[in-house]
């Protein structure tokens, strides 16, 4: 029985923890702490964290190879036994979409992501489930590289903190209904 492999993307370091190409890992440090495990374990240079979740088993990882080579860490963790790509679901920032705002989909194209860009090309596949979360700036920036890497402002916090919550009941939902269902009710 294969386990359900959750991968939130971001960036390892103190300095980029609170920034919103940080989302993924966030809403992995969000499910940790809901389910009562650490991240902590190294494998495939990533952290590894095991969980239950509606009744399935579950590994909640936060890849340590920097957004840009995120597909690194994925591609060693699902050679191993009882993973597949099936089972995977990946959590990332966009700037497509408003802040608050999430997408559930089943497969896609990396949309300018380079972190779902690394994975898309060592899979060889864009057929895996995705998260994704917005962080649309309210008005047009110049630099989308440095406003990725920017904090949070401290009025974004209180949507952060909601997406993060709706973010993690939306996961639990794919697990326990399915990709669809779980779309149809959060997107």
């Amino acid at each position: 029985m294969d386990n359900w492999l959750i991968v939130g993307l971001g960036n390892p370091g103190l300095q980029y923890e609170k920034t919103r190409h940080n989302l993924g890992f966030m809403l992995i440090d969000r499910l940790a702490r809901e389910l009562q495990t650490q991240v902590k374990r190294k494998e495939c240079r990533a952290l590894i964290g095991r969980a239950e979740i509606e009744n399935k088993a579950a590994e909640l990882v936060k890849p340590q190879t920097f957004m840009n080579l995120s597909g690194e860490a994925i591609c060693c963790l699902l050679k191993k036994e009882n993973r597949s790509a099936a089972k995977l679901i990946v959590i990332s920032d966009d700037l497509a979409l408003p802040l608050g705002k999430i997408r559930l989909r089943p497969k896609g194209s990396a949309g300018g992501h380079n972190g779902l860009k690394s994975i898309n090309d060592c899979l060889k596949t864009q057929e895996y489930i995705r998260l994704r979360i917005g962080i649309q700036p309210a008005q047009q920036v110049n630099d989308a590289k440095r406003f990725v890497l920017e904090n949070f402002s401290n009025t974004d916090l209180e949507t952060v903190e909601k997406v993060l919550q709706q973010s993690a009941a939306a996961i639990r939902a794919v697990l326990s209904d399915g990709v669809e269902k779980a779309m149809a009710k959060y997107n």
